[in-house]
């Protein structure tokens, strides 16, 4: 069994591989960019709405309104990234639990992409809103005392995201393979349904600790 996506190549062309998780990026990737596309193309505002468009619309209003309750304000600055992260995150970690499939965040490397995305988002969102002066003097409140333990902080929460979600994402891999060698069939059924649940939650807890950092740094 492959712990990591990675190390998993599908094709080798002049010396540049093809891992599983490479291709099932791009493969969530353009599921995200057309299903949106289908979904969007004929958005109506009146009262009769699609089945389609009803569901776009619970998704973006729960994100909106996770959103506006970390931030206290309008959620609509954050609403493309934290949805777009979200999203993202949620469908690499569902298609792990497919047969054959692999999530692309089961690897370290997309983790640890994933967590600079943020990493760069936090000062990004907070010089848009209060200027670069205004960003770096997070880094020496209450006191210029802490500057260096500010941004060691930084550093090591983006690290934090990023071995969390590769931790979870493979450890129920593994633990599933584990179970259908050792088990019968229902137990590993169970566990299947267990790792969808935590997909999900780990998409959640991604974003909304996102969200957290970069209301942090926003916040007058």
């Amino acid at each position: 069994m492959e712990l990591s996506p990675d190390s998993i190549v599908y094709l080798e062309i002049a010396g540049f591989e093809i891992s599983a998780t490479l291709f099932f990026t791009v493969v969530v990737s353009l599921f995200l960019v057309i299903g949106s596309w289908l979904i969007t193309r004929n958005l109506s505002s009146g009262t009769e709405i699609s089945r389609r468009q009803n569901v776009l619309e619970s998704v973006v209003s729960t994100i909106r309104n996770e959103i506006e309750q970390v931030t206290q304000e309008d959620a609509a600055p954050y609403l493309p990234f934290v949805g777009t992260l979200f999203l993202f995150i949620l469908v690499s970690n569902v298609i792990g639990t497919i047969p054959r499939f692999e999530s692309p965040t089961g690897s370290l490397s997309t983790t640890v992409a994933l967590a600079l995305i943020v990493f760069l988002a936090v000062p990004f969102f907070s010089i848009r809103r209060k200027g670069v002066r205004g960003y770096l003097e997070n880094f020496i409140k209450p006191t210029p005392i802490m500057l260096p333990f500010n941004i060691i902080s930084e550093i090591s929460r983006t690290l934090a995201l990023a071995i969390r979600l590769f931790g979870n994402m493979m450890s129920g891999r593994l633990l599933v393979a584990i179970m259908l060698s050792i088990v019968p069939v229902f137990v590993p059924v169970a566990l299947h349904m267990l790792n969808l649940l935590i997909a999900v939650i780990q998409a959640y807890i991604f974003a909304i600790l996102a969200m957290v950092y970069i209301a942090t740094a926003t916040r007058e």
